[in-house]
């Protein structure tokens, strides 16, 4: 059968670019050899979230009393947590279904493989079935990446996947890596009462953000009763026994813990394997596609978005690099992404969220710059919800007034984040900020309090 669009994959990439390409009048068909929604819906961003959420609840009744509420007799359902994570996320993929089909979507169930001369082959239960198309999209998403020493049966020694579908809780948990993968499952299962320890490479846990949530991330961890080793690295794992016995190289030497089980959470892998890129000629370096900036492979008519690029892992990542391709494909002239404006979440509690430069970045690029910080304790709105933690910081070029970066941690802090976002793609300045009226109590006036502060005219701290 011919199309004009097939999609290697139905993750956030791939489903919204079969979606937008079909809007664009393009006869498109999706390849999916799993779930509808891929990874995130099914094994990541969604079932992740539904967890923590429960994890939320659970702290919150425990805290009760802090609200004048007395409550006894709680306890989590731990196997009914992880069944409302599940249904959640096979909610989604049902929705992803329905969009598809909406949208004139074909589903092509099976294990694709691209072919030469815009081909695909598409196998399910042993049964060969053949496609083309003028334009072949390569969006298979990734996988959590497994360290040789560190290798994952499932069971003892598990990726983010195994997190997401144990039975029961264990007693005492190693999660090696503080990314975001790593420090959502700490927050969660910590709040299952889960003894749990952090095993940082770097000197700082979630090592990408500016150092001042790190930091503060770090306190709020260890206020929860999680530990956090930096500057370690776990060198061997164990598993000869009925748990695991953990080697940990740190700065004072080794250390050994005892634990159930230990979540490798290092990172993750592209799916660029057995999907014939070397059969094609497709071009690869560091295990990703290269290509150009409308997602162009070095061969004609073979395209590829989302987490099999070096750009950023994120699903609205590969949604937004999607859309530019199939409008690019469709004769029309998208904007470019702007990589240096993506927003970064993590929802952890407290959460985090981020755009652009963090201070030492912009110190480093040569910026004069002017930093300011509001923290949650002087927020009333923050006071009143029992979320005091964390901060917004902002980091502005002195000379022009250049928004360059906005770094927040705190309670919700992923749904503020957005303001930073558009106010830096317009190309807002502090002082515009800075006289936008925000509402009061919010959580959101921090941001204008923060730009206060650099900029000398903070009244609230």
């Amino acid at each position: 059968m011919n199309y004009d669009v097939i999609v290697l994959g139905s993750g956030p990439g791939g489903y919204v670019t079969a979606i937008r390409a079909s809007q664009l009048g393009l006869k498109t068909a999706v390849v999916e050899k799993e779930s509808l929604g891929g990874i995130c819906l099914n094994w990541g961003c969604i079932p992740t979230k539904a967890l923590l959420k429960s994890a939320q609840v659970f702290d919150y009744i425990n805290h009760a009393s802090d609200f004048g509420i007395e409550v006894s007799g709680v306890n989590a359902d731990f196997p009914n947590i992880i069944k409302r994570s599940r249904d959640v996320a096979d909610g989604m993929s049902k929705g992803i279904d329905y969009l598809l089909k909406k949208n004139k979507v074909d589903v092509l169930n099976g294990h694709g493989k691209v072919l030469k001369g815009n081909k695909i082959s598409v196998v399910l239960d042993g049964k060969n079935s053949a496609y083309s198309a003028k334009h072949i999209i390569i969006a298979t998403g990734a996988r959590s990446r497994q360290l040789p020493n560190l290798p994952q049966d499932g069971k003892k020694v598990i990726g983010y996947r195994d997190a997401l579908s144990l039975s029961q809780a264990p007693k005492k948990m190693v999660i090696v890596g503080s990314g975001a993968i790593g420090v959502e499952f700490a927050y969660f299962y910590n709040a299952m009462g889960v003894d749990v320890t952090v095993v940082e490479y770097m000197s700082n846990i979630v090592p990408v953000e500016d150092v001042d949530i790190s930091k503060q991330l770090q306190r709020s961890f260890k206020k929860s009763g999680i530990k956090i080793m930096t500057n370690s690295s776990v060198e061997s794992v164990d598993i000869k026994g009925s748990g695991c016995k953990v080697s940990i190289k740190t700065s004072k030497g080794e250390e050994n813990l005892d634990c159930d089980v230990v979540l490798s959470a290092v990172g993750i892998s592209a799916n660029i394997e057995n999907i014939g890129l070397e059969d094609v000629g497709i071009k690869t370096e560091n295990g990703k596609i290269i290509v150009d900036e409308y997602y162009n492979t070095n061969i004609s008519g073979y395209y590829a978005i989302g987490d099999v690029l070096p750009t950023q892992a994120l699903a609205h990542v590969a949604s937004a690099e999607g859309i530019i391709c199939v409008e690019k494909i469709a004769g029309h002239n998208p904007e470019k992404i702007d990589y240096n404006n993506v927003p970064g979440c993590t929802y952890t509690s407290p959460e985090i969220a981020s755009v652009g430069m963090t201070e030492a970045q912009a110190k480093e690029k040569g910026y004069e710059v002017k930093v300011g910080k509001f923290p949650f304790s002087a927020s009333g709105k923050a006071s009143a919800a029992g979320h005091k933690d964390g901060f917004v910081k902002v980091v502005f070029d002195a000379k022009y007034g250049e928004w360059l970066g906005c770094h927040m941690i705190g309670y919700n802090v992923t749904e503020m984040i957005a303001e930073a976002v558009v106010a830096r793609k317009l190309e807002t300045t502090g002082e515009e900020i800075l006289k936008a009226i925000h509402p009061h109590p919010t959580m959101s006036e921090a941001v204008m309090e923060a730009v206060a502060a650099a900029y000398d005219e903070v009244i609230h701290i």
